[in-house]
């Protein structure tokens, strides 16, 4: 155990400008599960979340609904804290930036910079997007000159200003981001190496005067904090630093873990560590980035009407089956994909089909073959040690990837050890051996062996299902003490003469159309859904009736990228999912190109795409665009080969084609 080890997990501190929905629970809930299992492991656990309340969109959201900005935000966090109640989510700290310690210690951070000679005073000019107050340069702006974020107008901003020396640090934060693994996946530090600091790190306006709902600076009082210096300084702020507040610094201090969405990763992966080393504090040891929550390929948002509610989900199907899906389906670094299909088949495979199946059906054959108590006698045999032998490896397994945030991995190692022990029931065929008085106590070695091996695997989902696991440990007769950490690696821990005790269905299996129905009664449609099919052109198709216009070739945007990293696709033996930094982000093309290139040999080729067509998903995988190849045939064989389309390597990511 670790009793005296500490660990210290944030997520990013959330923008109240909205009722919460199913795409702000990944963060919360992967750190809370992480938060769970290292508590599990012996660690004293901090884990820290919250919420962003200053800024100008709050202040005019506010004058829009009739109410003060605290009266706003106090409604809004409250909604945030009821969904963190309602979905399991064990924080030990909430933080609000209105908190009156969390200003103070704003203001003195503010105060060193300045003494420190990291501020200064100038005007800015530039572009500012108000629902993500953020400022970019005219180069960071999308090709339709909208924000390269949220793609909305922004405006033309001139005023007095306070600027950080965040140029002064290039150095040192081009280093951190490509000699150490501050960043996870490593190709989203190349992303922001490429993208922020080769072109030139420029210094960022941290104050702002043509608003007042923030917190003031205290050696000018007429300019506020800019909201993300006043965020990103609440992982310090919550342990105490520069208040009275809390004395956790030198307990917690670095974090072990920031999680945050790709979207807001710049921000913390260049600004923040330029803060901590201007004022001569520790870096974080790892900052995880993850992707969207889409819904039919297209990120979640209320304004185009496709976001989900999780309390409706969570009364209809458990929160813990919401809790796992969101976790199961989120590929470390990249966007997972949402729909009410996905979400209900993955509930009745996993859940329902496979881990309940297997709980129910265990438990009851120990209650009908021996009165629900296991004799001590038993008989050894086939199948046993290859069960046995994985069972043991799987906590370490899982271990490691918890600490290296690859959840949905960590799920599938522990679903491959519930599909071997269904495998196992099918194998060693209880139901024979129970017809035969000879083979009893081999009935009773099988079924002992499925119980070891439910402990283990319902110990390991516990902080992924909180709810719902201590009832399957219950139903097993597995007491607390027979699922502590260290005791996940050994195989035998229960009595022999177990107990089981049956219980209630602990996933209802769910009548898929019913269920589609009914949620997309209660959802709003996608307004970007699109149906169109992201395959090849066939050359038949350049005929007469396939001759376009000028102007509806000048529909088709074509741009230049990087392949950053590729697999194949799970399903498919045709199919390589590729990851693109196209000048703006990463995104995700599947290419049916797996016969000719290897996923090993795209890495690192500069290749053209279509950025504007419409998301599609094949084999399950979303794909936003497509590559561009040309298909030739050998002169030795005649056989059909596919080359992609490489341009010079020094062409710059996302420039346009025409």
């Amino acid at each position: 155990m670790n009793k005296n080890k500490n660990f210290y997990i944030t997520t990013p501190i959330y923008y109240p400008s909205a009722a919460p929905h199913i795409g702000h629970l990944y963060t919360t809930v992967a750190c809370d599960a992480i938060a769970r299992f290292k508590r599990k492991q012996g660690y004293n656990v901090m884990f820290l979340t919250g919420t962003d309340e200053h800024g100008q969109k709050i202040e005019q959201k506010a004058k829009e609904a009739g109410v003060t900005p605290k009266q706003y935000v106090d409604e809004i966090a409250e909604k945030f804290q009821k969904l963190w109640k309602y979905v399991n989510v064990d924080y030990d700290r909430f933080i609000r930036t209105t908190d009156e310690y969390h200003e103070k210690s704003v203001q003195n951070i503010y105060r060193t910079l300045l003494e420190k000679g990291y501020l200064y005073k100038s005007e800015y000019k530039g572009k500012y997007c108000t629902p993500c107050e953020s400022f970019w340069t005219e180069s960071q702006l999308d090709e339709n000159g909208r924000c390269p974020e949220c793609h909305r107008e922004v405006k033309e901003s001139t005023e007095e200003a306070y600027f950080f020396k965040l140029s002064a640090f290039s150095e040192k934060l081009e280093k951190l981001l490509t000699e150490t693994d501050y960043v996870q996946p490593e190709w989203r530090a190349k992303e922001l190496v490429n993208n922020f600091i080769k072109p030139g790190l420029e210094d960022v306006c941290v104050s702002r005067t043509s608003f007042t709902w923030g917190v003031k600076l205290p050696f000018d009082e007429k300019h506020i904090a800019y909201v993300w210096i006043d965020a990103l300084s609440n992982y310090i702020t919550a342990l105490g630093y520069e208040n009275g507040k809390f004395d956790d610094m030198k307990d917690f201090w670095p974090a072990d873990v920031h999680m945050v969405a790709k979207d807001i990763m710049r921000f913390h992966a260049l600004i923040w560590p330029a803060m901590l080393m201007a004022l001569d504090l520790p870096l974080p040891k790892k900052l995880s980035v993850h992707g969207y929550i889409n819904f039919n390929g297209v990120k979640m948002s209320k304004s185009i009407g496709n976001v989900v509610d999780p309390f409706v989900l969570g009364e209809r199907y458990g929160v813990d089956a919401i809790r796992y899906h969101i976790l199961r389906e989120m590929p470390f670094g990249s966007d997972s994909d949402y729909s009410n299909e996905i979400m209900i088949n993955r509930i009745n495979s996993d859940l329902a089909n496979d881990f309940g199946n297997l709980v129910s059906r265990t438990v009851a054959m120990v209650d009908r073959y021996f009165g629900g108590t296991l004799p001590e006698t038993r008989e050894n045999g086939d199948f046993d040690g290859d069960l046995k032998e994985m069972a043991v490896k799987l906590a370490p397994a899982v271990e490691k990837l918890v600490d290296e945030t690859k959840l949905s991995l960590a799920l599938t190692e522990i679903m491959t050890m519930v599909s071997r022990a269904n495998k196992y029931i099918d194998e060693t065929t209880p139901w024979i051996l129970a017809k035969d008085p000879d083979k009893i106590p081999r009935l009773a070695c099988v079924l002992y062996n499925l119980l070891e091996t439910i402990r283990i695997c319902a110990s390991l989902l516990d902080p992924f299902m909180p709810q719902l696991m201590p009832k399957a440990l219950e139903q097993i007769g597995a007491s607390a003490a027979d699922t502590e950490f260290e005791k996940l690696s050994v195989f035998g821990v229960l009595p022999a003469n177990v107990t089981v005790k049956k219980g209630d269905i602990l996933f209802p299996r769910i009548d898929v159309e019913k269920e589609i129905e009914y949620l997309n009664s209660v959802i709003a449609p996608n307004k970007s859904e699109s149906k169109t099919d992201n395959g090849s052109v066939n050359d038949d198709d350049l005929d007469g009736a396939g001759v376009i216009t000028i102007d509806k070739f000048a529909e088709v945007k074509l741009r230049t990228g990087k392949v950053i990293a590729c697999e194949k696709v799970a399903k498919s033996n045709k199919l390589l999912k590729l990851q693109i930094n196209d000048g703006r982000g990463i995104r995700q093309i599947v290419s049916g190109i797996a016969k000719w290139y290897k996923p090993e040999d795209l890495v690192g080729k500069k290749i053209v795409f279509v950025a504007n067509l419409a998301p599609a998903k094949l084999c399950g995988e979303v794909s936003q665009g497509m590559v561009l190849s040309c298909d030739i045939k050998s002169n030795a064989d005649g056989k059909q080969q596919v080359i992609l389309l490489e341009v010079n390597p020094d062409v710059p990511d996302g420039t346009a084609v025409r």
